[in-house]
């Protein structure tokens, strides 16, 4: 039987501001990427969604971003490699640490919003990440966008890396993310989604806006807890893929 990892971005909340159901979508995804407080996510809320993952058996990592809590990590900074570098390890320290507080074990890393979006395109951002975290522990994981610069930067930086894909986001005709600021670039109809995420997975491609397949290995499929109805898109998901023979399963990563 295929397995599949299912990923979802939590922890995502700062002081009494929550975003999302943290506590449903752990019992929905295999893999939690957790804030570790630049674009959101504080120590307590860090510490609560790390502790539940542990009790699911949910594997977590952390979700870096730019130094952005009034955007939500969604704009891009002006920052230079060197700075962003510095930014991720300083974002991987507070989630290791919190995660071994707690009893569990950050395993992977996932650039969040605008960070992730130049990470996808720009080999010298992409390449600041993975020098942070290969600084940080060799041993992480890149959860990266499937067919992107991060891709390249984790194989010559000789770290692991996942392949992502987004189960509610549209892609262009390069296989890039649809930008948020273009109408239809989350898709928020539970068949639609389901549909489309057996045909990448059938397929092993992308399925862009415009119906071409782009060729890709697929890890992990991503599933945004801060859209409309996002736990009951997941749980449909995560029933439709184990109907197909898939067991859903924290991703295992390439060399």
């Amino acid at each position: 039987m295929p397995s599949i990892d299912l990923n979802a971005d939590l922890g995502e909340g700062f002081g009494v501001w929550r975003m999302g159901d943290d506590a449903a979508m752990l019992r929905v995804v295999t893999s939690a990427n957790i804030a570790c407080g630049f674009h959101a996510g504080d120590p307590d809320i860090m510490a609560r969604c790390l502790i539940e993952a542990k009790a699911l058996g949910v594997a977590v990592g952390a979700h870096v971003s730019f130094p952005d809590l009034a955007g939500f990590g969604r704009r891009a900074l002006p920052m230079s490699p060197a700075e962003i570098e510095r930014a991720v390890a300083y974002q991987l320290g507070a989630a290791i640490a919190v995660a071994r507080y707690v009893g569990h074990k950050i395993t992977f890393v996932k650039a969040h919003g605008a960070l992730a979006n130049l990470a996808e395109r720009d080999a010298e951002i992409a390449s600041a990440i993975a020098r942070a975290v290969v600084a940080v522990d060799p041993s992480l994981t890149m959860l990266a966008i499937a067919r992107s610069a991060q891709v390249d930067a984790c194989r010559c930086a000789k770290m692991r890396v996942a392949h992502e894909v987004f189960a509610d986001r549209a892609y262009t005709a390069e296989g890039r993310l649809v930008s948020r600021s273009k109408p239809g670039a989350v898709i928020e109809d539970a068949p639609a989604i389901v549909a489309r995420v057996l045909k990448m997975l059938e397929t092993g491609a992308i399925v862009t806006r415009d119906g071409a397949l782009l060729e890709t290995p697929i890890d992990s499929i991503c599933v945004h807890g801060d859209t409309p109805h996002a736990i009951d898109i997941a749980c449909e998901l995560r029933t439709a893929l184990e109907r197909a023979g898939w067991r859903l399963h924290a991703f295992a990563p390439r060399e």
